[in-house]
């Protein structure tokens, strides 16, 4: 009975430290309250936070996940973090727009008509 009583404890220890379910770093943090204007795609004219901007479909996984862990670890600057990110959603959105729009346009029209 003691054996298990002393197992329960540190069960019940770290389902309390777990109970925190947010759980976020405070660096996640930091990226969820910076908020930046980018004159891009979908942002233009609107404040974004850069975690929403990290997310989006503008940034692809892998560039999203290597971002994350330097910022992370302290090896990228939040600012460093921002005009990363702003650039590669100015890029990514410019080089959307300078592509025919109506194929794009047409293939979400075409299943939406019969």
């Amino acid at each position: 009975i003691t054996v298990k009583s002393s197992n329960k404890d540190p069960v019940t220890a770290a389902g309390e430290e777990g109970d925190n379910p947010p759980k976020e770093e405070p660096w996640e943090t930091t990226l969820k309250t910076t908020v930046v204007n980018v004159e891009a795609g979908e942002f233009r004219g609107h404040k974004v936070s850069l975690w929403e901007l990290l997310h989006s479909r503008y940034i692809p996984e892998e560039n999203r996940k290597e971002l994350l862990e330097l910022y992370g670890a302290g090896e990228l600057t939040l600012e460093q973090v921002k005009t990363v990110v702003t650039t590669i959603v100015s890029r990514a959105a410019a080089a959307e727009r300078a592509e025919p729009a109506a194929p794009v346009d047409g293939a979400r029209a075409q299943p939406a008509a019969p």
